[in-house]
């Protein structure tokens, strides 16, 4: 905003800027962002929070209402900057929606799964009454900042379980996306997504799958931004994920319970004879070899079932299911019968 430069410039007015950082986060890089608002003269208040999806709650956007009020920022000129993970990005989203009824927001994501997901689009929200997400949003950020160095410092596990939804994007629409997590998998979990010269045999892996997991995101989320449109292929891994994330608290992971839904059904694609046997354990094989789970004790039948009748009653009474065609190709059924994921469920615990 050029009027905005000028001020910042002229001395008129100064700089200033909110900040909600997670408190993990500001453990490893609080005294460079410190530093870097000092260094250009910013007044600034960081207020450090844990953003877990425990605390993903009601309760924290206002104690972050509160903390706005009390520094009083301009609701046109001053965005409020989101620094964190997903759940942190979400959070802050949701009470820059709110305050004054729409406060911009920057995003700026520090682990790999928001760095591919939560980046990218206009959602916000946050849990309530033991479900996921649901109080919330659509109210896109005026800007994502996006610092793969930031990824470098989380654990294995975090890498990993980023890449449960760069696999989602990679199955519903881009087989080349595919073929590189296969090659490049373990290599990009060892180097922690960094780009470095002597990785010559490996290209720019890190660089290829992000870019390609954001654009096909993009591909996606742009022409259908505020979910008119339910027929959704970035829902796959999101049918039975939600109850079961909930459900097992705090051990999996977003991105792990993603992938064990991706893991079902695909099982179930192959019940259909949407995808070959080969194909399906091309699929389940590159899963293992990015470190995801494929099967846990809590995704139970009777759990499957639950999740399932909840889809149908916020996607306009529709499964609308998205299923696998092949490698990087996939589509949307309406027309799966249960006699067919029971025996999608069994083949698949049994393996």
């Amino acid at each position: 905003d050029p009027q905005q430069l000028e001020l910042a410039t002229s001395g008129k007015r100064r700089l200033r800027r909110f900040i909600v950082i997670d408190e993990v986060v500001d453990e490893l890089y609080g005294s460079k962002v410190r530093q870097y608002f000092e260094e250009n003269n910013v007044q600034h208040k960081i207020l450090a929070l844990p953003t877990t999806e425990e605390t993903k709650s009601m309760d924290l956007v206002l104690n972050i209402l509160q903390e706005v009020q009390n520094f009083s920022i301009d609701r046109r000129t001053e965005p409020i900057i989101a620094i964190g993970g997903g759940v942190c990005l979400d959070i802050v989203g949701l009470a820059a929606s709110l305050y004054r009824r729409r406060t911009p927001y920057i995003r700026v994501p520090t682990t790999l799964l928001s760095y591919v997901d939560a980046s990218v689009g206009a959602k916000n929200g946050v849990n309530f009454l033991q479900c996921k997400n649901k109080l919330g949003g659509y109210t896109p950020p005026v800007a994502s900042f996006l610092d793969r160095s930031f990824i470098q410092t989380i654990p294995r596990r975090h890498i990993s379980n980023g890449l449960g939804e760069i696999l989602k994007m990679a199955l519903m629409k881009h087989k080349g996306l595919f073929n590189l997590l296969k090659s490049h998998g373990k290599y990009l979990l060892d180097t922690k997504f960094q780009s470095y010269s002597g990785s010559a045999d490996h290209g720019d892996a890190a660089l290829q799958t992000t870019r390609i997991a954001i654009e096909t995101m993009l591909e996606e989320l742009a022409p259908n931004l505020w979910e008119d449109d339910l027929d959704r292929l970035v829902d796959f891994g999101h049918l039975i994920s939600p109850e079961l994330e909930m459900r097992v608290l705090p051990s999996l992971m977003h991105g792990e319970a993603v992938n064990i839904d991706m893991a079902f059904m695909t099982y179930v694609a192959h019940m259909r004879g949407l995808i070959t046997a080969d194909e399906k354990e091309q699929i389940i094989q590159c899963m293992q070899g990015l470190e995801l789970p494929v099967w846990h004790g809590g995704c139970s039948w009777p759990l499957i079932k639950t999740a399932l009748r909840e889809r149908l009653k916020h996607s306009g009474g529709q499964p609308r299911m998205p299923l696998p065609t092949g490698l990087g190709v996939a589509d949307i059924f309406n027309d799966t019968s249960e006699e067919t994921l029971e025996r999608a469920y069994k083949l698949w615990v049994r393996d």
